[in-house]
């Protein structure tokens, strides 16, 4: 990834959190868990802020940490041609890294009872961008096929086993 969007990402984000009276340092990292789910990781610096701000801007299941995320992905890739655009994360505290691992946890899981029982799971409560992670998580199982179903806020990513024809 460019050096540059990096840079530029960073930029924006320390600039909201300006405007928002919350200021703090940004650090960049580029992550790759595999192709399809590498992106430029935005770690907002905590150590300035009290336990209750970093409740707020994470939010209630990451909804304020979405928002933002969102804005970012939005704003920084408009008019970017398409070799050019960025995935962003924005990460605060430890939280997207624990809810990663949490949904690779829950993800395996839920592949080893679809294989077991045959019966379709669906996981609810899922964030957009939870259900693309979980979506890409289970490109590695041969047997297994996944979905989203209904529309937003009650969308819901489907997991069953695939059924050659």
């Amino acid at each position: 990834m460019p050096e540059q969007q990096m840079q530029r990402g960073q930029q924006w984000l320390e600039q909201l959190l300006q405007k928002a009276s919350l200021p703090s340092a940004v650090s960049s990292q580029f992550q790759e868990v595999n192709p399809e789910l590498a992106s430029c990781w935005l770690t907002i610096e905590a150590n300035n802020f009290t336990p209750e701000q970093i409740q707020i801007l994470i939010g209630l299941d990451g909804s304020v940490l979405d928002s933002i995320q969102y804005l970012a992905n939005t704003i920084l890739n408009i008019g970017q041609p398409p070799e050019v655009q960025q995935a962003y994360t924005i990460e605060l505290n430890g939280y997207r890294a624990r809810r990663q691992a949490e949904l690779q946890r829950l993800a395996v899981e839920i592949a080893e009872q679809v294989r077991t029982t045959g019966v379709e799971f669906e996981m609810k409560s899922l964030s957009s961008a939870e259900r693309r992670q979980v979506h890409t998580f289970l490109k590695v199982y041969d047997d297994i096929e996944t979905e989203s179903r209904g529309r937003e806020p009650d969308r819901r990513l489907v997991v069953r086993r695939f059924v050659k024809s």
